[in-house]
């Protein structure tokens, strides 16, 4: 048991719990006795789903892109656990507003990305880590198999999720000394709200691309924006979003935490053939891949 701490009291801050993989997590740690602190961005958010937990789960307001916010959110935690600390921090909030052609994505979007998907992590891993240390606890970072094998038209996505391996790797070696674990979840596709967000966001730049994309791009462009639509064949691909909560209690949980936990078929897959074969049949797999999913 993490933290040494006793059963019902193990208390542990999740961010990015409005929906998703960071909900699903959420209450099923709840549920298996865990006192969650439930990050989200919206009081609103933080009602809904109280209504699903039990007492245990308390919703903490979190910005992690502001410091003002992330040091509010400190001081109740702080104020909530005491002495006893935190037995994980879950580090789980991310977006993919970045996604479609990197020569046509704006920079601005790219930045927003990546302060939400790396810099937001380090920042709350930073403010929380004294708590972490006074629980004996341990970390657990949300990344991708995208951060492993990354995708075409995901690019930003893919960088921030293969910079928070390298930040999981670095992060579990400072913190030998104090026997902290540090491990990574990599799940394959997971259907999620996200993927509901990606199909607007991809129509609406399907609409806004300058001629020269559609140029260069034509058929890329309406392609990707079809196979967002096909929601049943992401679904029929798709890791059960359960699977994923089950394993990050298993990362919090175990006598022995792993550095690593993939979850999904597609991601062990992914995660083999980047081992044992060259770049150039990796491309060529990914690009068959996206073809399979509907790309012309």
């Amino acid at each position: 048991m993490p933290g040494g701490q006793e059963e019902g009291k193990r208390a542990i801050l999740i961010t990015g719990t409005s929906t998703g993989i960071g909900k699903a997590c959420a209450l099923y740690l709840d549920s298996i006795g865990f006192k969650v602190f439930a990050g989200v961005r919206r009081e609103a958010d933080g009602n809904a789903l109280r209504k699903n937990a039990s007492d245990r789960l308390t919703p903490v307001l979190i910005d992690i892109t502001d410091s003002e916010s992330i040091d509010s959110a400190l001081k109740f935690v702080s104020g909530e656990v005491g002495g006893a600390g935190l037995a994980g921090l879950v580090n789980n909030a991310g977006i993919v507003t970045a996604s479609g052609l990197l020569e046509f994505l704006s920079i601005a979007e790219i930045r927003n990305l990546l302060e939400v998907n790396l810099i937001g992590h380090i920042a709350v891993t930073q403010a929380f880590l004294p708590l972490i240390r006074k629980g004996h606890g341990r970390i657990v970072n949300m990344g991708s198999i995208a951060g492993i094998m990354p995708q075409p038209y995901l690019a930003p996505y893919s960088a921030s999720k293969a910079a928070l391996e390298a930040i999981t790797d670095s992060l579990r070696l400072e913190l030998k000394p104090w026997r902290i674990p540090v491990s990574i979840i990599e799940p394959g596709i997971v259907y999620t709200p996200m993927w509901d967000k990606a199909e607007t966001e991809a129509a609406i730049k399907a609409k806004n691309f300058p001629q020269e994309a559609f140029d260069l791009y034509g058929s890329t462009i309406n392609g990707v924006v079809e196979i967002l639509k096909n929601k049943k064949r992401i679904k029929m691909v798709a890791v059960s979003i359960d699977a994923v909560a089950r394993t990050v209690a298993r990362a919090l949980t175990a006598k022995r935490p792993g550095t690593r936990y993939i979850v999904g078929w597609d991601a062990r897959l992914a995660a083999f053939l980047t081992w044992a074969l060259p770049n150039r049949a990796i491309d060529w797999l990914a690009m068959m891949f996206w073809r399979q999913l509907g790309l012309k």
